[in-house]
């Protein structure tokens, strides 16, 4: 009998379930030699390469807005994940569930369904992420009763609202995370005449950012390269301008969430008003979003237990599910 394994797999980061857990948790970056595209590093060790390589490697991270950008390197850093977690041999490999964003195109879920086959996978079966992020948060979704799900990625945001097992009304924006640190990269760039790298910037948003005016994290040091000299530089950044590089972008993400109420049915949204909106991804871990975000909406806003692990806690518990039978959770087939 084959294994059963679920894939998160995410612009930012890849999670797979395994048995009864989260068996890895990893950064979706992998490290390969430009000339013989065999497999230095994958995961944190290759995040730390980005930028600072030499000609003969390759750091990439080979998904961009939720979706897969470099077929080949996917499989490849996918490879070295089962391989990690000792998932294939000759005589066995696994049956993988996988995560993707709602409303892909069908040229994108095949090239998610060839890159986890060619990683060493039996066969590949594919759902929605609002769907399995909203069972990994608890959220009864086969229920005659609408949930607001926003899920904040690297690469994506989403809002669902989900009723009887099935997506009644979403919206996305391929602005999340990424899209986050490099308003940051830019705010400095134009008042402080200072260039830094993505990676200090996911720093910054991480440790001193905030949504909302009120939140004091204090201010940060970071190195970076002075424009009008082209030396080395170092600045003291507050949280008041990490906020405010990050409000365009973010405003973008609270006006989606509030299209997705306006087009949802009022049915719908008198349970939304009752339950209130969850909110799971990486993004929801920004000190004051939630506030933000039930402000403009006036509908109170969870942040979830483990939001980072939600989509793939999901993934677990569908496979769990008797006989691997999901009509638990969803009411049509997985595609």
């Amino acid at each position: 009998m084959s294994r059963q394994i679920g894939i998160d797999l995410g612009t930012s980061n890849t999670l797979i379930y395994k048995d009864k857990g989260i068996a890895l948790r990893a950064p979706s970056v992998v490290s390969v030699d430009r000339y013989t595209h065999e497999v230095i590093a994958s995961g944190r060790a290759a995040k730390k390469m980005l930028g600072k390589t030499p000609g003969n490697i390759l750091a990439l991270r080979p998904l961009k807005d939720g979706v897969i950008t470099d077929l080949e390197v996917t499989s490849l850093m996918l490879r070295d994940f089962f391989t990690r977690l000792d998932m294939t041999s000759f005589f066995s490999r696994p049956s993988a569930l996988v995560s993707i964003p709602y409303g892909v195109t069908e040229v994108e879920r095949r090239a998610v369904e060839d890159a986890t086959m060619e990683a060493g996978a039996k066969n590949v079966g594919l759902i929605d992420e609002p769907i399995a992020a909203a069972v990994g948060a608890g959220i009864r979704v086969s229920k005659a009763r609408g949930a607001m799900l926003i899920d904040l990625g690297g690469g994506v945001s989403e809002a669902a609202v989900i009723s009887l097992g099935g997506i009644v009304q979403s919206n996305s924006l391929r602005t999340a995370g990424d899209e986050l640190d490099l308003a940051i990269v830019n705010y400095l760039k134009q008042t402080r005449n200072i260039l830094i790298g993505e990676i200090t910037a996911e720093i910054l948003k991480k440790r001193i950012g905030t949504a909302i005016p009120g939140i004091d994290r204090g201010s940060m040091e970071v190195c970076g390269r002075d424009l009008h000299t082209g030396l080395a530089a170092t600045i003291e950044v507050r949280t008041d301008e990490v906020r405010e590089a990050m409000q365009e972008p973010l405003w973008e993400i609270i006006s989606m969430v509030k299209q997705t109420l306006e087009e949802t049915p009022p049915e719908l949204s008198a349970d939304i008003f009752d339950l209130g909106i969850v909110m799971v991804g990486g993004g929801s871990l920004l000190p004051g979003i939630d506030q933000a975000i039930h402000k403009q909406t006036g509908i109170r806003v969870i942040v979830a237990k483990k939001p980072i692990d939600c989509g793939c806690l999901g993934l677990g518990r569908m496979l769990r599910s008797t006989g691997g039978d999901f009509s638990e959770f969803i009411r049509y087939k997985v595609k």
